[in-house]
């Protein structure tokens, strides 16, 4: 009895063992996936100028991981009005504007912008954006033409 339990515990301290190198090896050959960051990461507020429309626009940008996700609003924009004369009533114009891209940490990176409207009027346009200083300016490449300089 005394050699068959020898032979158990020693089996036991055997896989034991061989099982601690096998984990040690296996951790040491995966090394944690490391997430890249951006030194632009992080949240971004500001305004635009009125642009050749003069209809500013409030910016809120968040940057994870050198992806960009925000909404700019137009706070001028206004919805139907009441059409006294009977004719056409103007077009609305886009009061709320998703942004979407990939920053880069140096030089200049393209966003898009894409209008929140009804019906089939797809309104889509190009940003750039580059890092100034301590802030982000973003410029509209067609349309009002509007700039906006944001902080964090």
């Amino acid at each position: 009895m005394r050699p068959v339990l020898f032979v158990v515990v020693a089996v036991a301290i055997a896989v034991s063992a061989h099982a601690q190198i096998l984990a040690q090896t296996l951790a040491q050959t995966r090394a944690p996936a490391s997430t890249p960051t951006s030194s632009l990461d992080g949240e971004w507020r500001g305004k635009s100028d009125g642009g050749s429309c003069n209809a500013p626009l409030d910016y809120v940008i968040t940057i994870a991981n050198g992806f960009v996700d925000g909404s700019a609003y137009d706070t001028t924009a206004h919805g139907p009005v009441p059409n006294l004369r009977k004719a056409p009533p103007p077009a609305p114009t886009p009061g709320l504007w998703q942004i979407h891209g990939i920053a880069k940490p140096s030089g200049t990176f393209s966003l898009l912008s894409v209008a929140s409207v009804k019906a089939a009027d797809r309104r889509e346009g190009k940003l750039t954006a580059r890092s100034d200083g301590g802030g982000l300016v973003i410029t509209e490449n067609s349309g009002c033409r509007r700039t906006a300089r944001l902080s964090r």
